[in-house]
């Protein structure tokens, strides 16, 4: 677990309208059935999406602020695997968002971004 850099959430292109049409960002249905907000670190990104969202079209990939996450009630708990992973149990303002990129097209092809490390 990295202690600096962004986190980021997967979201459909639905969702992330619906964040950038507000002042926080939405959770996700699995998000309210857990009672957090999944996040991934820079490592975890391909895993989730290729674990959760396989196939899925017009996916965007959303860099969140980590410092402004450690004052959303930011945890590091053992999910896949025992692997550590980022949630949050407070709201996240959309002021965290660094950047929002498409993660996959049409056809549900993933796009990762080329800074993002391998897994």
């Amino acid at each position: 677990m990295s202690s600096s850099g962004p986190l980021y959430k997967i979201y459909t292109a639905a969702q992330w309208a619906a964040c950038r049409a507000g002042t926080q960002l939405v959770r996700a249905p699995v998000d309210d059935a857990d009672g957090f907000i999944h996040l991934s670190a820079p490592s975890q990104v391909r895993g989730t999406a290729t674990k959760w969202f396989a196939g899925q079209a017009d996916l965007v990939l959303v860099a969140l602020d980590r410092e402004t996450l450690e004052s959303c009630d930011l945890r590091w708990e053992p999910a896949r695997g025992g692997e550590l992973f980022p949630h949050v149990y407070g709201a996240i303002s959309t002021k965290a968002v660094l950047t929002a990129v498409a993660l996959s097209d049409a056809e549900g092809n993933f796009a990762f971004p080329p800074d993002l490390p391998e897994a």
